[in-house]
Order: structure tokens, then C-alpha cells, then sequence
């Protein structure tokens, strides 16, 4: 069976990432498409380049006690991929979107070890809604005009934080696990300031798990982001766009985040500079 589209693993795949015999149980998460077979985890890959280089990234990277990470599960011929997927050791834990403030914590362990890395070239190419929304948010896309877009765009001023490789979807992908650092997964890469990654798990609190805008400047406080209000602008106008290049944005979405723009950009929040 083709991966392409196919909505499980075929009989293959398992066997070629050693999870033969095994039936596959889907995830929460993952848009539905990641699945457990024993201690492995199967997910579609996406953009291969990126897949390949994440893999050999996170299979030698040095955890710490402030975060883990899966590894990788090679191909019995040692690659990372397979027919469109890619597998990875299964991590016991649970997400807590409303530990927004662990999650950053967690991310920023997780962005001290991969700061010294090079930036990799597929990040201008990668061809999916979220990437292209992240270049777009940061001047190297097209950026299309909006009631919401264009109130969130003219409070861009230029951000001066040095950029490295970041996690630009923390707040559900952190497993938390009694007595065992957090697991920080399903790296979505950019090269972008670290707290606008810190940012976007900030604004993803607030528009869906109930966190109050109030509670946006202390979690500044957490993220040390000098630049804390710009990289939180950027970070709503990313997830706008996104909804908006997958489909999704309409008037239930723009009245849903109104409240947050409404904050963000009348200072209310305690964190727009002028």
C-alpha cells in the first residue's frame, strides 16, 4: 500500500522500521496521522530533506535534565525513511498545554542544546502552510492583505534578537512524565529568534487553552525575551496565516482570535511597545 494518503502504516513499513507483527494504534495529536506499533512511533515524513536532517540531528543529540527527546528508529538498511514515513522511539508522558510556562521552560533547555547548529538550506523551500506562514511573518515571503493580517502587520518593527534553530510548535508537542525530564517532540524547525518560539506557545495558550491575555507579559518573564511584543505579534500573525493558506480562516476564526488581537495591539496586555 502507498503512504501516500494511506492512513496507516502498510505491513512494510512496520517490518522495515523492525515493528513487524505489530498492529498499529493511532495517536492523540499529529492530525491524526501518527501511530504506536510497540515502542515505535510512525508518522509521515513531510518534506524528506527536512526528515532526514531532523534524524540525524536528534539521533546523537545530548539530553540534558532539562528536556529529552525520541531518537530515531533506523530502517533495517540503516535509513530514516520509508515509503513516506519516518519512526521514533515511543516516549511515555503526556501533554499539559495549560503548563504553558513548562513548555517554555522545556523549549528553552531544548534551544540551548541545538544553538550552536548551522542553519539548514531546506528552510527556504520547504513547501508547506506553516513554513511558508513563518517566511512570510519574517520578510522572506509573500505576505497577502487581511482585515487581521494587515492590523497585525503594520506593529511589525524590526527584531534585533540573534536567530537560531527553534521549535515552532511547542505547546502540544511536550510529554510530561513523573520523575523524568520532558520530552520535547515532533521538532518543527525554523531559524527565528528563541522566543518567538516561546511566543507562539504563549499565543497558542491564550486562543485555545483558556490562558488569560493578562498572563502574556509574565510569560515574557519566563521566555528572558527582550523583544518580548514583537516576537508576539509575529507569532499571532503566523498562526493567522497559516489558518488562512490551510483553509480554515473565516469570520468564527477571526472573532475567535479578535479578543487577542484587540490586546496584543492596544497595549492592554502589558507588552506592545509603541
Amino acid at each position: 500500500m502507498s503512504t501516500s494518503g494511506a492512513p496507516w502504516p502498510s505491513a512494510a513499513v512496520l517490518r522495515t522500521f523492525g515493528a513487524a507483527g505489530r498492529r498499529p494504534e493511532r495517536l492523540p495529536g499529529g492530525r491524526g496521522s501518527t501511530w504506536r506499533a510497540g515502542a515505535v512511533v510512525l508518522r509521515p515524513h513531510g518534506d524528506p530533506r527536512e526528515a532526514r536532517w531532523r534524524s540525524d540531528v536528534l539521533a546523537r543529540l545530548e539530553h540534558t535534565v532539562g528536556f529529552r527527546t525520541p531518537r530515531p528508529v533506523p530502517t533495517l538498511d540503516g535509513g530514516w525513511t520509508a515509503d513516506g514515513w519516518e519512526a521514533w522511539t515511543w516516549c511515555a508522558g503526556e501533554t499539559a498545554p495549560e503548563r504553558v510556562e513548562d513548555v517554555i521552560r522545556a523549549g528553552a533547555a531544548f534551544h540551548r542544546a541545538v544553538a550552536g547548529l548551522r542553519r539548514p538550506a531546506f528552510l527556504d523551500t520547504v513547501d508547506d502552510a506553516w513554513s511558508r506562514a513563518d517566511r512570510a511573518v519574517w520578510g522572506t515571503g509573500s505576505m497577502p492583505s487581511g482585515p487581521t493580517l494587515d492590523r497585525l502587520t503594520a506593529a511589525f518593527r524590526p527584531v534585533r534578537s540573534p536567530s537560531q534553530l527553534v521549535h515552532r510548535d511547542l505547546l502540544g508537542n511536550v510529554l510530561f512524565e513523573p520523575g523524568e525530564p520532558p520530552v520535547v517532540f515532533d521538532w518543527a524547525p525554523s531559524w527565528r529568534p528563541v522566543g518567538y518560539a516561546a511566543a507562539i506557545a504563549a499565543v497558542d495558550a491564550v486562543c485555545w487553552q483558556g490562558v488569560e491575555v493578562e498572563r502574556l507579559a509574565a510569560l515574557g518573564v519566563v521566555a528572558d525575551e527582550p523583544e518580548w511584543s514583537q516576537v508576539l505579534v509575529r507569532a499571532l500573525a503566523f498562526r493567522v496565516l497559516t489558518l488562512q493558506l490551510l483553509g480554515t480562516w473565516g469570520p468564527d476564526q477571526a472573532r475567535h482570535h479578535g479578543p487577542v488581537v484587540d490586546a496584543l495591539l492596544s497595549g492592554a496586555a502589558g507588552t506592545l511597545d509603541a
